[in-house]
């Protein structure tokens, strides 16, 4: 089975049960924090993907972790991961079950990239303004990267709108490219 596979169904089983369970705000905020540590600490992804560590020292060393800081419902979700052997794909799990949260609440992501920082007024404005386009709760993520030179690139789940300069240089070469050849191959033909 393939990794992506594995991942999505495990975070649909516990989307599911925290679902049946009316519990899907603090298994949200449980996914979250163990995201978080995936994600910013090195030594939690090193423990869940270290093939040294047995299960049962694996389930030990994060019981101590998460000890009174996640639900006894997540806190079996984690057990029953590091039981199967599937701790691996923890990280991803994570990021599925947040998705389909976001999803099951109507919340799209946002990303917007600039050259520079565009400041806290304009990023509320664009928010706003992605809001009442897609009639939806957006979470906003901003981006820099000046490789864009100017302009921005917009990223609403699957869809983009890419008004950078450096695209926008690309086109302009292209289009010179290719007209320099037609020139060239009409005047030799």
């Amino acid at each position: 089975m393939n990794q992506g596979k594995i991942s999505v169904r495990y975070a649909k089983a516990l989307f599911l049960l925290a679902k049946e369970k009316k519990s899907i705000n603090s298994v949200n905020n449980d996914i979250s924090f163990v995201f978080s540590l995936g994600k910013t600490i090195s030594e939690f992804k090193l423990l869940l993907e270290s093939p040294i560590i047995n299960t049962s020292q694996k389930i030990k060393i994060t019981e101590k972790i998460f000890k009174g800081q996640i639900s006894e419902l997540t806190h079996s979700f984690l057990n029953l991961v590091l039981k199967n052997k599937r701790e691996m794909y923890l990280i991803d799990i994570s990021r599925n079950f947040l998705d389909l949260v976001k999803k099951e609440k109507g919340i799209k992501t946002a990303f917007l990239t600039t050259a520079f920082s565009i400041g806290e007024e304009q990023s509320s404005e664009i928010k706003q303004i992605i809001e009442k386009h897609f009639k939806s709760k957006i979470e906003f993520n901003e981006q820099i990267n000046d490789k864009i030179i100017g302009g921005f690139v917009l990223r609403i789940e699957d869809k983009q709108y890419d008004s950078s300069v450096s695209t926008k240089l690309k086109r302009i070469r292209t289009e010179l490219v290719n007209t320099t050849f037609e020139k060239k191959f009409i005047q030799t033909v």
